[in-house]
């Protein structure tokens, strides 16, 4: 009789519902080996470019009223614009260069700036007109 009542107590440890959450854990952690070696390659093709030479003369920090745009040589792009009251931000790596324009971001997610003047110096002073604003490289001192 002891012997059916331990093996009746065994089934009900065995049937707790904490059990079949930690059954269900063990089949996540194995599910997630592959998801992250995925989410890795996502990652990765979703990395930004180096400036081309050819266009070496946007690497800077530029600055109008209500506009700053820094372009490192290794692609990283930060964007800020205010207007109307509200604000834009943008921290993506370049992605590529369609004639002036270039583009930046991560993956799907990517805008556009149109450059209607590319990088060009006018009495020593480098300007550069962007979405329509006109921008000054600012010189480190």
């Amino acid at each position: 009789m002891v012997a059916l009542t331990d093996s009746i107590q065994m089934s009900r440890v065995i049937q707790k519902p904490s059990d079949r959450v930690h059954a269900i854990d063990a089949g996540a952690m194995r599910s997630s080996r592959f998801l992250v070696p995925i989410l890795l390659l996502i990652f990765l093709a979703a990395c930004g470019i180096e400036v081309p030479l050819t266009q070496s003369a946007y690497v800077g920090r530029w600055e109008a009223d209500g506009m700053f745009l820094l372009i490192t040589r290794d692609g990283s792009v930060a964007y800020r614009r205010f207007r109307k009251g509200a604000s834009t931000k943008i921290q993506a790596p370049l992605k590529a260069f369609h004639g002036d324009d270039f583009e930046v971001g991560i993956g799907p997610m990517t805008t556009t700036f149109k450059v209607s003047s590319p990088p060009r110096e006018v009495d020593g002073v480098w300007r550069m007109t962007v979405d329509g604003v006109e921008l000054t490289r600012v010189v480190r001192r």
